[in-house]
């Protein structure tokens, strides 16, 4: 072979590596292509989904091409705590409420598997906003226990979207947990964040009232009525407050994907201390900038984007605010880093915004002679396991977990030289509250006690609890005690 013929020959394999090199960069990177018709965007290779639980969410798409995405999800039956000494059978889609986060792109083709966890009692489906065809997949993916259904859909349009139950009767499956997002990012995918969560509401009904002990049933007439005993972020009471909070750090951009399962009530979202510097609207393509409040449907969705100036604890809330602090919408995010004084000069104080609980308060008046029927402790620690109970739903937002109280509004429970001195006292206040300055180990506070409405085995519970707590003069108070000072 002469000199001539080789190069022509290793000009040809140049040439054609190349053009393999070429092709499958194009295939591979589908960022710069447009596409008439998204349905016309290929997909390259198959890719399992990562599914996360709130309030985490998957890895960003960034640039990557269209994908054959596995979704594998189970759909489980399981009991949880709805609250501190509360438990509910919650149905789930993945172990969690809500349901596992599933992010795409468009372009993707996913290949859904829904199962249906073998102990569970009931059937199942999935109806996902993200989906293009009759019942947004539901009627593709009725599912016995024991079963799975395959079913398959292109991802046509971008956006954040509520995925959910819709066997009947379709308000008890979501009211009992089954909802979750679907994020379809767009081509080249969502501008980098530093921080991403994941939240959702959801309004649950009980036969009991809040905070009523036990294991608690579904009440449907609660539903039709759209009377909740519990509005709450991800599942229950505490979900994102204290050890749970999510986190940032000064200067970090935060990006929430918001969602509203309801199944009744539309969510009024709010964090306290911030202003949305860009709100999604519903999810969709829509951009709002310096937004204080959004609103989001029940079945909808909001992406909302902040960047966090100074540190201290920000709460998130449901606007329609007796449910933040009376019924569990309320969450936390806890941001470290340094102060900047040019942008907030105040005090910040941790842990004052907390759940108040659904005791019914009023001012001090002389007395509310009406008792609730509660289940009796039979020992001093069941006793004492009420009492916390009742104590942190109630008490603890003004007197602090551990009884600390708050310096120049609420005094101290714990060490209380007034506590301890008089019991009979303590009593009457909880029944009766109390207005006026008063001084405890040293200290006046002039601010006002609402009365609480609590039956006798309540105030009894809750009562024995801080006397034997925080280094108090372990008095045990008695059912008896109480009612001689309510009728006195």
């Amino acid at each position: 072979m002469n000199l001539t013929i080789k190069k022509n020959l290793v000009t040809k394999v140049l040439f054609g590596i190349s053009a393999m090199a070429l092709l499958s960069s194009c295939v591979n990177d589908q960022s710069e292509k447009k596409y008439n018709d998204t349905v016309d965007i290929p997909v390259n290779q198959e890719m399992i989904a990562e599914l996360t639980s709130p309030p985490n969410v998957p890895t960003p798409v960034g640039k990557r091409m269209a994908k054959k995405l596995i979704v594998d999800l189970e759909i489980q039956e399981r009991e949880g705590e709805m609250t501190s000494g509360v438990k509910y059978i919650y149905w789930t889609f993945g172990g969690t409420v809500p349901g596992s986060f599933i992010r795409t792109r468009v372009g993707d083709e996913v290949e859904f598997h829904l199962k249906n966890h073998p102990d569970n009692k009931l059937p199942h489906n999935i109806d996902l906003h993200a989906v293009n065809g009759p019942g947004g997949g539901a009627e593709s993916s009725f599912v016995a226990p024991g079963h799975e259904k395959v079913f398959s859909f292109k991802v046509l349009n971008p956006g954040l979207y509520v995925y959910h139950c819709a066997t009947a009767p379709v308000g008890m499956h979501i009211a009992n947990g089954m909802y979750g997002l679907i994020l379809v990012e767009p081509e080249g995918g969502l501008p980098p964040v530093d921080k991403e969560y994941y939240i959702m509401q959801g309004d649950f009904y009980t036969e009991g009232g809040y905070g009523e002990r036990g294991v608690q049933p579904f009440d449907m007439q609660k539903a039709i009525d759209e009377k909740p005993d519990y509005v709450v972020f991800n599942g229950h009471v505490g979900a994102m407050t204290g050890d749970n909070a999510i986190t940032a750090k000064v200067g970090e951009k935060v990006r929430l994907f918001v969602g509203n399962g309801g199944p009744n009530l539309v969510s009024s979202f709010h964090v306290i201390g911030e202003i949305f510097d860009k709100v999604y609207v519903e999810g969709g393509d829509l951009i709002n900038d310096n937004v204080q409040t959004t609103l989001i449907p029940a079945g909808g969705a909001a992406i909302v984007e902040f960047r966090v100036d100074v540190p201290g604890t920000f709460i998130l809330v449901d606007h329609s605010i007796f449910r933040a602090f009376n019924k569990g919408a309320l969450a936390m995010l806890k941001v470290e880093g340094e102060e900047n004084k040019a942008i907030y000069s105040g005090e910040i104080r941790d842990g004052i915004y907390l759940p108040e609980g659904s005791v019914i308060q009023s001012m001090p008046n002389g007395g509310d002679k009406t008792e609730k029927v509660e289940m009796k402790a039979l020992s001093l620690e069941e006793r004492m396991t009420f009492g916390k109970d009742k104590y942190m739903a109630t008490c603890s937002a003004c007197h602090q977990a551990n009884g600390q109280g708050i310096e120049g509004a609420f005094p101290p429970l714990a060490k209380s030289d007034y506590l301890n001195a008089d019991v009979n006292r303590a009593i009457d206040i909880v029944l009766h509250g109390k207005t006026g300055e008063i001084t405890v180990n040293g200290k006046k506070y002039n601010s006002v006690m609402t009365a609480q409405a609590l039956s006798d085995e309540e105030v009894t519970n809750v009562l024995t609890y801080v006397y034997n707590s925080w280094g108090n003069s372990k008095k045990e108070v008695t059912p008896e005690m109480v009612q001689a000072v309510r009728n006195r």
